[in-house]
Formats: structure tokens, sequence, C-alpha cells
């Protein structure tokens, strides 16, 4: 009987604990995708350039870039459907031939909130990518990212996304929109 009682207890604890230790645990996309900055590859256009990342890690090859357009939203809606984010999340610097795949969802960086949505993407050199564009808003400023990459497109949207939500970014992000 105390034998059974014994192990009762620490099955329970042993239960506990991993149920703890895993609500802890930080996810495989935030333990895997580490982003190095790297020049901006866009000539210039009517925005001030971004900022431009790539994943090493899980998301091995993606890219990302980043950038603010100021004055460039409708201050009272937003980003309110998938057409804005086809006009404004630069993904056609990446490729000119970009397609939707599918209906794009409502997301959020920190307070801001927009919409993703996934491209399939023909590259100049016939390589075949998927694309992630990225539009939300504050006031009347648009942030917007655009990432591309090999893997799966909702591998490389999770990882984007986990990354634009640190504080490193954040600030940054803040800054941009404030003109600094």
């Amino acid at each position: 009987m105390r034998r059974g009682a014994t192990i009762a207890v620490a099955v329970i604890a042993l239960g506990v604990s991993g149920v703890g230790a895993y609500q802890l645990a930080t996810s495989p996309v935030e333990e895997v995708a580490r982003w190095r900055e790297i020049a901006w590859p866009f000539p210039r256009d009517g925005w001030p350039a971004g900022r431009a990342f790539r994943c090493e890690g899980a998301c091995a090859g993606a890219e990302l870039y980043v950038r603010a357009k100021r004055g460039f939203c409708n201050c009272d809606s937003g980003v309110a459907d998938d057409d804005e984010v086809d006009r404004v999340a630069d993904v056609d610097l990446i490729s000119p031939r970009f397609a939707a795949v599918a209906l794009g969802e409502e997301v959020g960086i920190g307070e801001m909130r927009g919409r993703a949505r996934r491209y399939d993407l023909d590259m100049p050199d016939g390589v075949h990518r998927v694309a992630i564009g990225v539009a939300v808003s504050r006031r009347c400023d648009l942030f917007v990212a655009a990432a591309q990459g090999r893997g799966e497109a909702s591998g490389v949207q999770r990882a984007a996304l986990v990354f634009l939500e640190t504080p490193e970014m954040k600030t940054w992000l803040t800054a941009a929109l404030d003109g600094k």
C-alpha cells in the first residue's frame, strides 16, 4: 500500500513538473531561427530603404525585408484587405511574378494590427520560392515586411513574425514610424 502511494505521488509530481516545463519552454521556431542583418538588396524607390535579414537555422536561407512607410495608410481603417497587402508589402521587390496562394489572415506586431498573406514567387533565375507579405498600421503609417524562402510558407511566416516581435525589432519599428 505504501509503495503504491509513493509511486502515485512520484507520478503526479513528475506530471506537474513536466507540464510546467512544457509551458515555459520556448517554441522550436524561437530556438532554431537566428536572423542576421544583411545589406538592403533593392534599388532606391519612393520609400526609405529598410533593413534586411537572413535566417540561419531551421529557416535557413529565408530572407526578411522590413521598412516603414509613413503617411501611406488609410488613417481610419488601417490595412483593411488582402488587396492592400498585395499593393504595399514589397513582395514585388523580390519578384514581379508573384501570386497569392490563399486568403490573408489578421496579424499583429506589438500593438499594430494588419494582415499577412502567402505567395508563390517565380524568381528571375527560374527558381520557385514562397513569400509572405505583412502590412500592419499605426495611425496613418504602415510597417511592411516581406519574407521569402525555399521552405514551407507557414514556417517562414512563423519565424518572421516571431523575429518581428523581439524587443530589438519593436524598438526599431517604433523609431522608424516616428521618423527617427
